[in-house]
């Protein structure tokens, strides 16, 4: 079962016209924010590549920040669900997550404990389970108590090259879509074409926002703090390699600059974005737990429930503001199945 991720119900409305056009707004996002950030993501993973190939030891300092920084550029991307990386699955390959069933674990320790062949080749990889691919499996490899040292050391690192070749392959293949045409097509809309309108090309772009701001706050914050009478830290996201708050913290910062494009040059709407970002980033920078291990601590519990509800303001001011502004009106219930 595929973990739920980004959905949103989103239709059009008659709303106030920009001040600058619709599509000058969209193409600032696109060419400022989505392409530079899938450029950044293609190259990082390469990178990541290159070193598993000379260091394939699960502990090695310089394999762990090359996967730090190649699951950085991902997060900044993790919400532009939509097009190239929605193709063949390759969000899920690359981010299998929540995976409420552990099916990461399973899936590598089997593979582990036979020896899989399909492990020596990257485009053979490509007919695995998505749970055995991507961020989060390599995450266990790195980083998991059990995973990391399973099996031989041999087998261990070849199915560590394996794993990031795949994802070197995943993000170069998104990338080359977006600069090969998608870009294209969502900037230059047309009867024939994904988008017909400026109006749904800006949609597009609204709703990586909002259901981005919704991930965070449901998924990212609302997993690990579960209950008060029962709390989940075990839910947090890249825990193992300590990530969890970081993953906020950078899916934040993706999400205002995108918010602030499609604001153009409309002060107001600029300075209330500017001011609910602000609270909600400052709270998290400030929380002091990477992995939200204090969930079930009354006081550390509130701190993380009040980021929740700073992105909760974060997304009311799109919701209310930006998105009248571009026209469109976000019907916000996927997740939550009201």
């Amino acid at each position: 079962m595929r973990p739920l991720l980004f959905a949103c119900a989103v239709t059009l409305a008659v709303g106030p016209a920009a001040a600058r056009p619709i599509s000058e707004l969209t193409a600032d996002a696109v060419n400022n924010h989505v392409l530079p950030g899938y450029k950044r993501l293609a190259e990082r993973s390469q990178v990541l590549a290159d070193v598993a190939q000379s260091d394939c030891v699960s502990g090695s300092p310089q394999l762990r920040a090359a996967y730090g920084d190649a699951f950085d550029a991902w997060v900044g991307v993790s919400h532009l669900r939509f097009g190239p990386s929605e193709r063949d699955d390759r969000a899920y390959a690359l981010a299998f997550w929540p995976d409420s069933r552990a099916v990461t674990p399973k899936t590598l320790a089997a593979m582990i404990a036979s020896e899989d062949d399909i492990a020596q080749n990257p485009d053979d990889y490509a007919d695995v389970s998505i749970a055995a691919r991507g961020f989060y499996a390599l995450e266990f490899l790195l980083y998991d108590d059990t995973i990391a040292v399973a099996g031989t050391d041999a087998y261990r690192c070849t199915l560590i090259r394996t794993v990031t070749g795949d994802i070197a392959a995943l993000t170069d293949a998104i990338e080359d879509d977006w600069t090969g045409s998608y870009a294209d097509q969502l900037l230059n809309p047309s009867p024939d074409g994904i988008y017909h309108t400026e109006e749904e090309a800006a949609q597009e772009m609204f709703k990586a926002v909002s259901t981005g701001l919704e991930f965070v706050g449901d998924t990212r914050l609302g997993r690990p703090l579960g209950t008060f009478d029962r709390p989940r830290a075990s839910r947090a996201e890249a825990r193992r390699s300590g990530r969890s708050a970081r993953h906020v913290e950078l899916s934040l910062a993706a999400l205002r600059d995108l918010a602030t494009r499609l604001a153009g040059d409309d002060a107001a709407l600029a300075t209330n974005l500017t001011n609910a970002f602000d609270r909600a980033q400052s709270r998290a920078e400030q929380l002091d737990d990477p992995v939200f291990a204090g969930v079930d601590d009354p006081m550390t519990r509130f701190e993380i429930e009040v980021v929740q509800q700073n992105v909760s303001a974060i997304r009311t001011v799109v919701r209310n503001e930006l998105g009248p502004k571009l026209g469109v009106i976000a019907g916000f219930n996927a997740l939550d199945g009201d």
